[in-house]
């Protein structure tokens, strides 16, 4: 099913960035698993990242044609607001499902969830979880922002269990802050009970500045990009990598960078 979480980050001028991270497995059955499943989806040409979860095959399928219309610039115009640009979504979706053959067993799982998050020209932020669900209704909801950086949605097999460390973490030491996210986010996919989340996370963001990116991650030592062990290819300094802690690091090194913050997880010992 997923762990898919997205969270905003917030400084003195408001919010600074927004991002979506997920885990990587696809499970069939109890024993029948890939944990290299790309699930997050982020814009080269626009300011928009997507993420999904429950059903595999629809959402792999339609949001790689909706990023390619986007960057194509065949989607969204310039000037649109995040919810302009967030109906246009919706309404492909809607479209793709109303051609998706309805005879096929199990195509979908029980629900569909993905989360949009955007940036409109004036840097307001915005994010929206569109949900399909067995009743065959589709729904949207807006997440509105704290004043400090905070969870958006949660959602999947697995937001239980980060929930539940979340706890923990929005009174610790590093509460309402990103790092404090993320760290809740790794925390949790490392000793994670549910069978249906795992493998390496993946993440996407956006900042005040450019168009949606994608980040590598260093998890156990080793590189991986969209859920993809990656210690095989080349041009590593092509991407931002961050390791388990949220640190920038060196991508050949795999090592925190000169001069990086260091970001503590004060409740991993």
């Amino acid at each position: 099913m997923t762990l898919l979480a997205s969270w905003v980050a917030v400084d003195s001028r408001n919010p600074s960035s927004i991002y979506i991270m997920s885990d990587s497995r696809i499970r069939w059955n109890a024993t029948t698993k890939f944990d290299h499943g790309k699930k997050i989806f982020a814009c080269k040409n626009s300011p928009d990242i997507f993420g999904y979860c429950g059903d595999v095959l629809f959402p792999s399928i339609v949001l790689n044609q909706i990023v390619d219309m986007a960057d194509q610039g065949l989607l969204f115009e310039e000037n649109w607001s995040c919810e302009q640009k967030s109906n246009a979504v919706a309404t492909q979706l809607y479209l793709a499902f109303r051609n998706y053959p309805k005879d096929v067993e199990s195509i979908f799982a029980k629900t569909l969830h993905i989360i949009h998050c955007s940036r409109d020209k004036d840097v307001n932020f915005y994010c929206r979880k569109i949900n399909w669900t067995a009743e065959k209704i589709w729904k949207v909801e807006t997440h509105d922002f704290e004043s400090y950086s905070d969870k958006l949605f949660v959602v999947g097999s697995g937001a239980n269990e980060f929930l539940e460390k979340f706890e923990k973490y929005k009174n610790g030491d590093n509460q309402k802050t990103s790092r404090s996210l993320f760290h809740c986010f790794t925390d949790t996919l490392s000793d994670i009970k549910d069978i249906h989340c795992g493998g390496a996370p993946q993440l996407a963001g956006l900042y005040r500045i450019q168009n949606g990116r994608y980040y590598g991650i260093i998890n156990n030592n080793k590189r991986y990009f969209q859920g993809v062990e990656s210690d095989e290819l080349l041009n590593f300094d092509k991407i931002e990598w961050r390791n388990e802690l949220f640190e920038i690091c060196d991508g050949y090194t795999m090592k925190i960078k000169d001069k990086a913050q260091r970001q503590p997880n004060p409740l991993k010992p």
